[in-house]
């Protein structure tokens, strides 16, 4: 069934950030459930409900969601997790913190939700942290790398048509003048090292080298993001191949 689409009992929905929509599904999704929390895959349904024009599937918004553009805006450095409007309260639960609370009263009263408060500057110098990383140093590299790539950034940010084949070569570390068979090799080691990180999320999540906390929901983001680039490259991937093969 087609989802219906949101009416804007304020001003300006046009005017809504992609984060303020979702911050506005997510209230809703409270008062009709009658529960504080809730999963991220209720959060991407009610959201794609509200808002189908901006979360629905390209070419298919009234069918499905674009849970990949909706998992980013939560989850992404830029989305509402990191505006502290959403606290993680167990594996892909989540609840409104009171700031989140206080953003939607802003949105539905016409101002605008507030920023993230600013964070506190040391007067004394902080000693280093030495972090020691939850992954093995390969996939801890690979994530590092991945989480801070132009891939995801340009996905976060909507502006998944910019994302070119150089920025994929970048995500599966993989250079197409070493031939066929070295990009084959990437593609399967970075299936396997996010396949080895699902795993080991498995417990709950862990932190980087840099610091930042991952989990499941975070490869599993990156896990449909390769998937999404091989199958939209598949042709420059082929091309590769036939040219090796008539070499």
């Amino acid at each position: 069934m087609a989802p219906k689409s949101g009416t804007a009992t304020g001003p300006d929905l046009a005017n809504f950030t992609v984060p303020e929509k979702i911050l506005l599904a997510a209230d809703e999704l409270v008062r009709t459930s009658e529960q504080f929390s809730f999963t991220a895959e209720s959060l991407i349904v009610a959201s794609w409900r509200k808002y189908p024009q901006t979360f629905g599937l390209k070419g298919f918004a009234e069918q499905f969601p674009d849970s990949n553009k909706i998992l980013a805006s939560i989850m992404g450095e830029k989305g509402l997790a990191k505006k502290g409007w959403l606290n993680k309260v167990g594996q892909k639960l989540y609840e409104l913190t009171k700031e989140g609370r206080d953003a939607v009263k802003r949105l539905k009263s016409g101002e605008q939700a507030p920023p993230a408060p600013p964070r506190q500057v040391e007067e004394k110098p902080v000693p280093t942290r030495i972090i020691r990383s939850g992954f093995p140093l390969p996939i801890d590299a690979v994530l590092v790398r991945l989480l801070d790539g132009p891939v995801l950034s340009k996905q976060m940010e909507d502006r998944t048509a910019d994302i070119s084949f150089a920025d994929a070569c970048g995500f599966w570390d993989a250079d197409p003048t070493q031939g066929a068979e070295a990009v084959k090799e990437n593609l399967t080691a970075i299936k396997s090292h996010l396949d080895q990180a699902d795993s080991l999320l498995a417990g709950g999540s862990l932190e980087l080298s840099n610091g930042r906390s991952v989990d499941s929901a975070d490869v599993s983001l990156l896990k449909t993001l390769n998937h999404y680039l091989q199958e939209r490259f598949s042709r420059h991937i082929n091309l590769i191949r036939n040219r090796v093969g008539k070499a």
